[in-house]
């Protein structure tokens, strides 16, 4: 079997390995897939470099979800072999590699009709907007939203979401082919970042009375422009720091103008809520059934490219979710 292995902790690109590695045995609770499908993600890089809240020490393989087909199963599964799922995978057995072991209790089956490709690029980006918009951020619609870094994986699932609830969504990314693609999935209004003032375009489209939303994947030095767009009794919706820069808040100007900061960690919720990940994914499912959602993978890649991918994403030279698929 081929894996990617990190074997000391640094920038995946330089550090990432080839490897032939060993099927172990399985403990209870886990499966063992054949690796279809996993996505690639800021938090896969900086757990690659030590940096990401969870920390897994080298050597191990990256890849913190995958998709396929369970080829194995361990005591006290109730999936059987054959089954597709999608979940988050058991450390040190990654998804870049083409098996993967996943615990059995945090992982979702994948209904007939969702292929392994689409349900793993819906995995992360959906499951965290609908934690972050529906369950964290109680979003009404007709209510008004600011997404940034609209045009990756995370923030174009949020389009798409808050579209869906009847709500008028502001997208804000980084150049114009970007801002063109938040364009075709259905923003009211776009904003380039890179070229125009985001707090004064922001405010000259809502006549000064800013969002009620702000879905924040980016951090730094938009989290202050951000936080002043937030309309009175609104929410700041706490995503991630894509940026590398972790902000601070005035909490004065949350008091002055009563909004909230909310944190959205949606891996939290696998361990203290399980019931409600099962509800976020089967109404999930269900919307990729009906075509409610329709994933924006940009990029399928096959498992050599792997290291100039994630040097691509860390540069912000992606859009929408890129997916790995082994077997290309």
């Amino acid at each position: 079997m081929r894996a990617w292995e990190l074997k000391s902790l640094g920038d995946p690109w330089e550090t990432l390995q080839i490897v032939k590695s060993n099927r172990k045995e399985l403990a209870p609770r886990t499966v063992r897939i054949r690796v279809e499908a996993t996505d690639l993600s800021f938090a896969d890089i900086l757990q690659c470099q030590g940096g990401y809240q969870e920390k897994i020490e080298p050597p191990f393989t990256p890849g913190m979800n995958a998709a396929g087909m369970v080829v194995e199963i361990g005591e006290d599964v109730d999936f059987k072999k054959g089954q597709r799922i999608v979940g988050p995978t058991l450390a040190p057995f990654g998804g870049f590699a083409d098996e993967a072991v996943l615990p059995s209790e945090h992982a979702q089956l994948i209904p007939d009709g969702v292929t392994c490709i689409t349900a793993m690029g819906a995995h992360v980006t959906y499951g965290t907007a609908w934690f972050a918009l529906h369950h964290r951020g109680l979003l009404q619609p007709g209510e008004t939203v600011l997404v940034l870094a609209a045009a990756g994986g995370v923030g174009s699932a949020a389009l798409q979401m808050a579209k869906a609830r009847g709500c008028w969504v502001i997208a804000a990314a980084g150049d114009s082919e970007k801002t063109r693609i938040c364009t075709e999935m259905g923003a009211d209004e776009v904003i380039d970042y890179e070229t125009d003032d985001l707090y004064e375009s922001v405010m000259a489209l809502t006549d000064n009375r800013g969002v009620d939303v702000v879905y924040d994947p980016v951090g730094g030095s938009f989290f202050n422009a951000a936080r002043r767009l937030v309309a009175w009794e609104g929410r700041l919706l706490v995503i991630g720091f894509a940026s590398g820069e972790i902000p601070s808040a005035r909490v004065n100007h949350a008091l002055v103008k009563n909004y909230s900061i909310v944190g959205v960690h949606m891996g939290g919720y696998r361990q203290r809520h399980p019931d409600l990940v099962r509800r976020c994914y089967q109404e999930l499912h269900q919307q990729l059934l009906t075509d409610v959602f329709r994933p924006f993978i940009s990029e399928v890649i096959g498992f050599d490219l792997l290291p100039q991918y994630l040097q691509r994403l860390s540069m912000r030279a992606t859009t929408g979710r890129i997916v790995l698929d082994p077997a290309q």
